[in-house]
């Protein structure tokens, strides 16, 4: 643990959905001072995504679903273009993205390949996010799709070169969903 930081209180604010809490601590400043904060964190658990790539027809799945968040925040439709993502629960990530891209895209994977790991949203939410990427066919096994429960998912295919001028024309505008493209762009500029 860093020794620049002892921990005072942590206090749930909110635990409807996930958890909301404001922590307390003592920080020690580089001149050697310590300082109290307050800070609020989002802990929603870790999550996974992964982009599905077929390198014959250079298409990639995307999905499209409702995200609140934007709606709220000026996407007047709501609508979020991503990849495939989930939490964890509990799961290991390669089982976990399996899992999600199963539920979401009804593609069947047995090979996934973890690219990076990173922290989406530091300044507020503890989530780590695992990113992954797999090949897919025509051949590839394929049942339901379209998410569990409440989720209302539309799963898309597109060509590499779409997806990528969708993000320049603002029309994808997924962190996550970026990074991937962006990630498997540069993988096939360097082969």
């Amino acid at each position: 643990m860093n020794e620049r930081i002892r921990l005072r209180e942590q206090v749930i604010l909110s635990d409807n959905w996930y958890t909301l809490r404001k922590v307390t601590f003592d920080y020690q400043r580089k001149n050697g001072t310590w300082e109290t904060q307050s800070r609020e964190a989002y802990d929603r658990g870790n999550g996974a995504t992964i982009l599905l790539h077929n390198p014959a027809t250079d298409t990639v799945i995307l999905t499209r679903q409702f995200r609140l968040p934007t709606f709220v925040n000026g996407n007047p439709s709501g609508m979020l273009i991503e990849t495939c993502a989930g939490l964890l629960d509990q799961d290991h990530p390669d089982d976990a993205i399996r899992r999600e891209t199963q539920e979401e895209t009804g593609y069947q994977l047995s090979a996934v390949q973890r690219v990076m790991e990173a922290y989406m949203s530091p300044g507020s939410v503890t989530e780590r996010l695992f990113f992954y990427l797999a090949e897919y066919s025509a051949a590839t096994e394929r049942r339901g799709g379209g998410g569990v429960e409440e989720e209302e998912i539309d799963v898309l295919e597109l060509p590499l070169r779409r997806a990528l001028a969708m993000v320049a024309s603002g029309e994808i505008q997924d962190g996550k969903t970026i990074m991937l493209l962006q990630y498997l762009r540069l993988q096939q500029l360097a082969a």
